[in-house]
């Protein structure tokens, strides 16, 4: 059986992390059986970041590499249906949400101060004297570096949440009233949606960017029917 490796639940989700959930949700997409393995270190896996797989002797990192092998090993392919334009379609908007998007997220989390906060406690609140004071502000510190490598953590507060409302203004737009990103059918796309937007809103953070996503009630409607389909227990 695949063991799914990832972070453990936070926030409320079953993972905090959009590329965790992603992966989580395909294999319920795609039907394939798993186990979770959670885990908050991931300096053992392939890549050194969450999420990977165990398959067999086959050990992975990256959730998009890790859907193209899960896609040829077992023959599924909820993207069977697309056409070549609409594959590239929905690449672009992935690279969007996936290149763009997390960062600000990021941002709202760890280099916003009410964030960082509710993060802290979240994700450290149970570790034991001294680790609990000492350890946090190193990831922190470190996050944050990685911000401002990428560029997006070269940016003001208030021009990094404009730059990704126009992100999510521009997938309202895409989406429209259609159930499902690329139509009536959930396709990969809609596992990479699902884990950002559940992460905007269903996390009780004031952020810009949740209050954005709030106004647009074609999201809730969305997050809702892809839990519906794949994550009825919620």
């Amino acid at each position: 059986m695949i063991r799914l490796i990832q972070l453990p639940p936070a926030f409320g989700l079953p993972n905090a992390s959009p590329f965790c959930l992603k992966l989580e949700t395909w294999l319920r997409m795609a039907g394939l059986p798993y186990e979770n393995v959670y885990t908050a270190n991931p300096r053992s896996t392939p890549k050194g970041k969450l999420p990977a797989i165990e398959d067999g002797k086959t050990r992975m990192g990256d959730s998009g590499l890790i859907v193209a092998y899960l896609q040829k090993t077992y023959g599924v392919d909820p993207d069977a249906d697309l056409t070549k334009a609409e594959k590239a379609v929905s690449l672009a908007w992935q690279r969007l949400m996936e290149e763009h998007l997390y960062w600000a997220m990021i941002h709202t989390r760890w280099g916003d101060e009410a964030g960082w906060q509710r993060t802290r406690q979240e994700f450290f609140g149970r570790m034991p004297w001294p680790v609990g004071v000492l350890v946090p502000p190193l990831i922190r510190r470190s996050i944050l570096g990685q911000l401002r490598g990428q560029g997006m953590g070269r940016h003001q507060p208030e021009e990094i949440y404009q730059l990704a409302m126009d992100d999510l203004d521009a997938m309202a737009a895409f989406l429209g009233e259609k159930p499902f990103f690329m139509g009536k059918q959930p396709t990969s796309i809609d596992a990479v949606a699902y884990g950002f937007l559940a992460n905007i809103l269903r996390v009780a953070m004031d952020t810009p960017l949740r209050r954005r996503a709030l106004a647009c009630p074609a999201f809730s409607d969305y997050c809702a029917r892809m839990e519906n389909r794949y994550w009825p227990q919620r």
